[in-house]
């Protein structure tokens, strides 16, 4: 077993964890549906978080042959993967039944998740800079792709009106389709 095996085996678990905590929330949501209005801006903070995990899990494996087996790649790894299920986990309530409106859950957490996101993938450049160097800022799709995320997902955090959130979360998952198809 390579120490990349061994490694991302423990942040596998963890991610898998989150998407499950994620899709549980989403289902219990779906369940209680006939009693509370789950809502656009919590079905895209859900699917927000979803897209950057598998981003993050993609991240790991372009960075598989660089990344040494020693402590600070462990708890490194282990921090951001657990600011991962914990932000997955804030999308929906243990109880949306609760709620009569997700809406209010949404306005709650949403700093929180996002805020988690945006964290985790501060981390991913840190390491990546550290790793591999800086990338090449100076192309459109570089711009667009990488350095929107993060002044687009503060915007999402600092904002007191949701329409801007919801617009901000529609911009950052734009990305992750963008980013597939733009070479």
């Amino acid at each position: 077993m390579t120490g990349f095996e061994f490694s991302f085996s423990f942040f596998g678990l963890i991610l898998g964890l989150a998407l499950a905590e994620g899709l549980g929330g989403l289902a219990r949501a779906l369940k209680a549906s006939h009693r509370v209005r789950i809502g656009w801006p919590t079905a895209l903070l859900g699917l927000f978080v979803s897209c950057d995990v598998v981003t993050f899990w993609m991240y790991g494996w372009t960075l598989r042959e660089l990344l040494p087996l020693n402590w600070p790649v462990l708890f490194g790894g282990f921090v951001v993967t657990a600011v991962y299920f914990v932000a997955a986990s804030l999308v929906f309530p243990d109880d949306p039944e609760a709620w009569d409106d997700l809406n209010a859950h949404f306005d709650k957490q949403r700093r929180l998740v996002i805020g988690g996101v945006l964290l985790a993938n501060i981390a991913l450049v840190a390491v990546t800079w550290a790793f591999v160097g800086l990338p090449r800022a100076g192309t459109v799709r570089a711009f667009i792709l990488a350095w929107s995320f993060f002044p687009v997902a503060a915007l999402a955090i600092a904002a007191k009106d949701r329409r801007i959130v919801v617009a901000c979360l529609i911009w950052l998952l734009a990305l992750y389709p963008l980013s597939a198809v733009w070479h």
